[in-house]
């Protein structure tokens, strides 16, 4: 209050002093003489050095290389290399630098010095040179052998990256046989980000090193640089890049050892956007018939059920791996966790195939996982209406299974799905109780007015609840709270059934929404209105997303993974969902949280007493 009678005698402490501190004259570096300016660089005030160093340069810049600066320069120089103190160097150093005195010979020499800084500085202004000699290329390859310091190393990672291919590749290779530093967790990428920039520029030189059987005594070159390699050229969709990857591939020591680099190759194939095989200039017909096609059902005949091998030969087009995969998953004479595997692999055909024998697998007696990788298929394969009449048959029979909720996202993912769930609906075939308010409201984002008429039908007008009405919920349900106690250890169970598949409390749960463990858990008032209204406040790292494809489906998730060609949304039930970025027609923020907002209506009082002690207990 600006007209409040304030006490300024007492109060808050604005300003502390130290003494009757003198303030020294800060001099005039333009007036000093060479050797003020050489003196000043032992000075403790780095604002002083970097004055000096400034001026230097500045008397460069107007006057030109006087006899006064040539002196001083070879005094850098000569600093920059005997002094016995590692800061009085390294400043000499960036001062020789600027006044033009860094070339090749007092390079070499620097590698050579005893104060490892020094020796990561000369890397690095040898980098902003851009070209080497041979015999400093040499150099530089028994340092990259040689250097102790990690520092050092990591400097020559980055500098790896900006000389030419034929410096650049010994110094990585020379790295990969020293294999000293696999813990470390950034310089192996450092080393990969230098690989990766010549990959392409520097193919030849690169493939030189990589196909030598001494890479597999490596742990950087077999666990870090190779898979990362291969799945690089994979990603190019180009015949020298489908090359690279059987050169790499055939160099390994044996066929196990090669089935382990496959991943590589899948991961760099879904990595590109567009049809079935990805954005290519190839055709189907010449990756079937590259040398490729031929080395993977080599070793897929070895293995047929090895689903790395399958989703490789699925994603080149091959017809024997799909045709397998497709028999097998949808047989019941394999064991479930297997045919779940293979179902998974099927959903990277976005066939409308497989619709029908999807279907016959949820009618049938498979056990629940099976039944659930089969409707993934099934939603996946953009079949027609028909199909939504065979699903809301199956949720008539079995209205309480587990997977009658993903039946309905299924079924309110499509518009023309959707249409035949609601006149379900308003034929009174479906009680429109079963339809939660978190599935309905997704009918919305498919703007068509005869939905959204039958949802205003049997739902209302969805216009949210009121603040009131939520403060109303807020001090009822504190209220059920305060009218007993609760068990926290039946509590911990209700958190495992409702809240686990995306919290975590105490190291147990998922990672969808926030960890429950720091959060301010002791506030009743504040857990109440996060469970009564999850959309009041939503952190930007777990806005969820509604994604329209281009074949109609829409689907809502948190964004989990995200490149330029794959986008990954986990559900509120922990699900998650691959989508290509070429199959995108929309994609924008939800505003709305992925939990559900009447998840507590779920609860009994005595439930929502043991929920609330376990979750404001202590570990």
């Amino acid at each position: 209050d600006p007209d409040a009678d304030w006490d300024r005698s007492n109060g808050r402490i604005y300003r502390l002093v130290y003494g009757a501190g003198v303030r020294s004259d800060v001099p005039n570096f333009v007036a000093l003489t060479c050797e003020q300016l050489w003196q000043l660089h032992g000075d403790e005030r780095q604002w002083y050095v970097r004055q000096a160093r400034r001026e230097l340069a500045r008397r460069l810049a107007v006057s030109g290389l006087s006899e006064d600066l040539r002196e001083l320069r070879e005094r850098f120089r000569q600093a920059s290399l005997t002094a016995a103190e590692e800061s009085l160097a390294l400043e000499s150093l960036w001062s020789l630098q600027v006044l033009g005195g860094f070339d090749e010979v007092t390079a070499t020499e620097l590698l050579s010095s005893s104060h490892a800084s020094v020796r990561g500085w000369a890397v690095r202004l040898l980098g902003d040179v851009g070209e080497v000699s041979e015999s400093l290329a040499h150099r530089l390859d028994e340092l990259a052998e040689q250097e102790p310091d990690v520092e050092v190393l990591q400097q020559l990672a980055a500098t790896a990256k900006r000389l030419p291919a034929a410096v650049a590749v010994p110094m990585i290779n020379a790295n990969i046989n020293r294999d000293d530093h696999g813990d470390d967790p950034c310089l192996p990428l450092m080393w990969w980000w230098a690989v990766e920039h010549h990959s392409v520029s520097g193919r030849a030189e690169v493939l030189r090193r990589f196909v030598r059987p001494t890479l597999w005594n490596s742990r950087l070159g077999r666990e870090v640089l190779l898979p990362r390699l291969i799945r690089r050229y994979a990603a190019e969709g180009t015949e020298s890049g489908l090359d690279s990857v059987v050169a790499l591939l055939r160099s390994a020591p044996g066929a196990e050892q090669r089935r382990g680099l496959w991943s590589a190759g899948v991961a760099g194939w879904q990595e590109r956007s567009g049809e079935l095989a990805g954005a290519s200039s190839l055709t189907a017909e010449q990756m079937r018939g590259h040398a490729i096609a031929e080395l993977l059902l080599a070793d897929w005949k070895a293995e047929p059920a090895d689903v790395t091998l399958l989703r490789a030969g699925i994603l080149l087009g091959l017809s024997e791996p799909r045709e397998w995969a497709e028999r097998m998953a949808f047989s019941g004479d394999i064991p479930a966790e297997q045919r779940v595997r293979l179902l998974e692999v099927l959903l990277l055909l976005r066939d409308e195939r497989l619709a029908g024998p999807s279907l016959t697998v949820l009618k049938s007696g498979a056990g629940e996982a099976v039944r659930a990788a089969a409707l993934r298929v099934l939603a996946n394969s953009g079949a027609d209406e028909s199909v939504a009449d065979e699903l809301i048959e199956l949720h008539r029979q079995f209205p309480e299974s587990g997977l009658s909720s993903s039946l309905r996202d299924v079924l309110l993912s499509r518009p023309m799905w959707a249409r035949s769930w609601l006149r379900a609906v308003d034929s009174g075939r479906i009680p429109a109780a079963w339809t939660s308010l978190e599935q309905i409201r997704r009918v919305a984002l498919f703007g068509d007015a005869e939905l959204d008429e039958l949802v205003a039908k049997h739902w209302g007008r969805l216009h949210g609840v009121t603040r009131e009405d939520r403060l109303a919920e807020v001090r009822r349900l504190n209220n059920d709270l305060r009218a007993g106690t609760g068990d926290a250890a039946a509590g911990r169970e209700l958190f495992r059934r409702h809240c686990a598949a995306c919290h975590q409390l105490f190291g147990e749960g998922g990672r969808v929404g926030p960890d429950l463990t720091t959060a301010n858990r002791q506030d009743r008032d504040f857990l109440l209105i996060s469970l009564v209204d999850p959309g009041s406040v939503i952190r930007r790292e777990y806005v969820s997303v509604v994604v329209q494809t281009k074949s109609g489906r829409v689907l809502t998730g948190l964004p989990i993974s995200r490149s330029e060609s794959l986008l990954v949304l986990a559900d509120s039930k922990g699900e998650r969902q691959e989508i290509a970025t070429a199959e995108i027609e929309e994609l924008s923020e939800s505003g709305v949280s992925l939990m559900p907002e009447e998840l507590y209506r779920q609860l009994k009082p005595q439930q929502l007493r043991d929920l609330f002690a376990y979750l404001m207990s202590v570990p």
